[in-house]
């Protein structure tokens, strides 16, 4: 028999624990005693998206690449030119000679025009160009010197006829069975014309007044491996991990081409190229500048057309503040950025660099345009129609810099 004592306790152990279950299953009510005050909500900082105005730059930037220019290859001319030479002797000319000059460097009268010092001495071996005499120096020269007919036999026609076929695309080789001449003999050609240009377009392209100027750079593929030492595949392999940029600068108004540049696409090269269009404008003209979204033009802009600028004292004690680098007020240059994605264009951003928006859209009202860089575009898109070396998914190479340079300059 069980004894009460244990019951009693049994009883106890249960009515605790229903104390115990019933006190942590009810559901307990709020305190009510001082209300807490409810916490601010604090909105999201908005970064401001209206455009800040430039600080300056203690330091102008580093520009060694300028160094690397092409080269200004006109002839130094005296500062006043020699007295003209009228002939009293002999029957009156009937040649003309002014369109002619010396080429004789150590000659009073060379690289001067039109100074009669020239007078034209007959066909030589029965040529068909004249032969020129200089009476100041007593020498003699052709009158195709430093030009691309200089030393040929060939017909001039035919000359110019090959070079304009290689230009629209034609091979070097159809160009040799067209015209039925060596190929060797067409190489040899457009690397002398090639000379011709690129030493005919620094001394006439200068001076030049534009109001706009657009910069673009164009992926190009460069051989740079010599034949039978590695296979074709091997050699589009090192292709793919070296990539070269052909740089070009346009004046969207009047389509002239003011500089092609051929370099990667690092900080280093965007300098020269706005160097060399630096270089072909007028003193003072300072054109409205568009370029794509490339992070380092804004720098190189800044670097060839800006000024020190002494700003001026914030309190009357203290040291003075040093000079800072700023753009040239009266500078516009604007971006075009496009957002790209799975090789489709989804969406495009103007920003304003350097300037005001009302500027450049009163510069852009002239032709009644927009901000973009459509003409730049336009072009490289002809040349790379045209030059196979700078085509896309091509085995067209070039073998070497200096080859691409030559098509970029016929």
């Amino acid at each position: 028999m069980v004894s009460n004592l244990v019951v009693y306790q049994l009883a106890l152990i249960a009515l605790v624990w229903v104390f115990l279950m019933l006190s942590w299953l009810w559901p307990s009510e709020p305190a009510a005693a001082r209300p807490l005050p409810p916490t601010p909500v604090t909105p999201p900082r908005k970064r401001s998206t209206a455009p800040q105005p430039f600080p300056g730059l203690t330091r102008k930037p580093h520009g060694d690449a300028c160094a690397h220019t092409i080269e200004d290859r006109r002839l130094p001319l005296p500062s006043a030119p020699p007295p003209k030479i009228i002939s009293t002797r002999g029957r009156r000319r009937h040649v003309d000679t002014s369109r002619h000059c010396c080429p004789d460097a150590d000659c009073r009268y060379g690289g001067w025009g039109g100074l009669g010092n020239l007078q034209a001495n007959g066909h030589p071996s029965g040529g068909p160009w004249r032969q020129l005499h200089g009476t100041a120096c007593k020498g003699y020269f052709q009158e195709t010197h430093g030009t691309l007919f200089h030393g040929k036999r060939v017909a001039p026609d035919l000359l110019v006829w090959a070079v304009g076929a290689w230009v629209e695309g034609l091979g070097i080789r159809a160009v040799a069975r067209v015209f039925e001449v060596a190929p060797n003999t067409v190489l040899q050609w457009l690397v002398e014309a090639a000379e011709q240009l690129q030493a005919f377009s620094p001394y006439f392209l200068h001076d030049v007044r534009v109001t706009q100027v657009q910069l673009d750079e164009l992926f190009a593929l460069l051989r740079a491996v010599k034949d039978g030492e590695v296979s074709e595949a091997e050699a589009l392999t090192r292709l793919s991990r070296s990539p070269h940029w052909v740089w070009a600068a346009i004046d969207p108004v009047t389509q002239l081409l003011l500089t092609i540049a051929i370099g990667d696409r690092p900080l280093a090269m965007a300098p020269r190229v706005v160097h060399q269009v630096v270089q072909v404008l007028a003193p003072g003209c300072v054109p409205l500048f568009l370029t794509d979204g490339f992070k380092e033009y804004p720098t190189t802009v800044r670097t060839h057309c800006g000024q020190w600028v002494h700003l001026p004292r914030s309190q009357a004690t203290g040291p003075a503040p040093k000079p800072r680098w700023m753009p040239l007020p009266q500078r516009l240059y604007a971006q075009v950025i496009k957002t790209v994605r799975r090789r489709r264009l989804v969406r495009v951003s103007h920003r304003v660099v350097f300037g005001t928006l009302g500027a450049i859209q009163q510069v852009l009202a002239a032709p009644d345009w927009q901000s973009n860089t459509a003409f730049v575009e336009r072009v490289t898109l002809t040349i790379r129609q045209h030059v196979a070396a700078v085509g896309r998914r091509v085995t067209t190479l070039c073998k070497h810099e200096a080859g691409l340079r030559q098509q970029w300059a016929l």
